[in-house]
């Protein structure tokens, strides 16, 4: 009669859901100050454009029950379930360029974006 030990390895630590920017935070604190206090952002990604996915914003007044909650520099949003496997490592940062200003994110998932930028695919 032999006896085997199984050793587990420790679980490889995951990366965060997402990470908002210093910029992102700013801007998020200044809305959340303004008119839309008392409020959340919620990101979600919803079939659109010519790659197949795009990000989507929306306020919400609580988290509802299919929403994680990500809190990162001092700031609160909240990301639907249904795309937490698109946003895994994901940055949220905010630019302002010449002619526009606006939420921009760095997703490791992304595999390709369509030529005008609006839409992405995994």
């Amino acid at each position: 009669m032999s006896t085997t030990a199984t050793t587990l390895r420790p679980a490889r630590a995951l990366p965060p859901l997402m990470q908002v920017s210093e910029a992102a935070a700013e801007r998020l604190r200044a809305l959340y100050a303004g008119g839309h206090e008392g409020r959340l952002l919620r990101i979600a990604v919803k079939t659109k454009g010519c790659s197949g996915m795009a990000y989507d914003l929306s306020w919400a007044d609580a988290p509802g029950p299919g929403d994680e909650v990500v809190s990162d520099r001092g700031v609160t949003v909240l990301v639907d379930r249904k795309a937490t496997l698109f946003l895994i490592g994901t940055t949220m940062d905010y630019e302002v360029k010449a002619m526009s200003a606006g939420f921009t994110f760095t997703n490791p998932n992304e595999k390709g974006r369509c030529g005008c930028g609006e839409s992405f695919h995994v």
